[in-house]
């Protein structure tokens, strides 16, 4: 049987780069990266967590790591993610910045799981188009896209089919997109504790390392047959 590439061993160059700027153990650093995107934590609670365990950290340098790690750790996630299906369901959820409502593009197969993200600050043909072509690009064209009676995501799609020779068949089907919009609970759940965030650039990072963690949890990270390696254990094999 075919073994299924794993992710290395030794550091990824630009991973290696960002650590030599940041003076805390890799272990302390990674760890409180993965917690505080796998978990319902504020920077606040890390920062008494890791003082418990004789680890003074400040609260602000913890979100500094975040920003500076999470997305080469997205960059490694997608060289190990596991094919996704040919239907599609496709919503979008609100993230609160700044005291005003943002826009999280999201799309799950009709397995739950997860196509691919985009954090856009209008909701909007543009934006959604921006969305399709992403996810096309990344995850190659899907069969069938399911989307809500939003009428920019309905001219999005129209906009992405003009171009293409074989058109993505559309449904709007209200019910069948419940698959998408149950999952928009788990990025939710996560982002409450963080009480808004206060720049879309650092929302938008952060919310990318929720969204690996979240597909890592579902089982969509590419590893070694005959092997069951945790989340965690998933997560920080993108390191080691």
């Amino acid at each position: 049987m075919k073994k299924t590439k794993t992710p290395r061993k030794t550091l990824a160059v630009g991973i290696a780069r960002v650590l030599k700027r940041l003076h805390y153990p890799l272990d302390v650093m990674v760890q409180c990266v993965r917690w505080y995107v796998a978990y319902s934590l504020s920077l606040r609670n890390l920062e008494e967590m890791m003082a418990e365990r004789g680890i003074e950290v400040d609260h602000s340098t913890v979100h500094r790591w975040v920003i500076k790690l999470v997305p080469l750790f997205e960059k490694m996630f997608r060289k190990y993610k596991q094919p996704v299906g040919k239907s599609w369901r496709m919503d979008e959820t609100y993230i609160k910045v700044k005291g005003q409502w943002k826009y999280l593009y999201r799309a799950v197969d009709k397995a739950g799981k997860t196509i691919d993200f985009l954090f856009r600050a209008k909701r909007d043909k543009v934006a959604a188009r921006r969305f399709f072509e992403k996810s096309i690009a990344q995850n190659g064209v899907p069969e069938t896209i399911t989307i809500d009676k939003s009428g920019s995501n309905l001219a999005a799609l129209h906009a992405v089919n003009a171009e293409r020779e074989t058109p993505i068949t559309i449904r709007q089907v209200k019910y069948l997109n419940n698959v998408v919009e149950q999952d928009h609970r788990a990025i939710k759940r996560i982002t409450r504790p963080m009480l808004g965030f206060k720049d879309f650039r650092c929302a938008r990072i952060i919310l990318s390392g929720i969204e690996v963690m979240h597909m890592i949890r579902k089982g969509q990270m590419k590893t070694e047959i005959g092997t069951h390696p945790s989340a965690a254990e998933q997560f920080y094999s993108m390191v080691r």
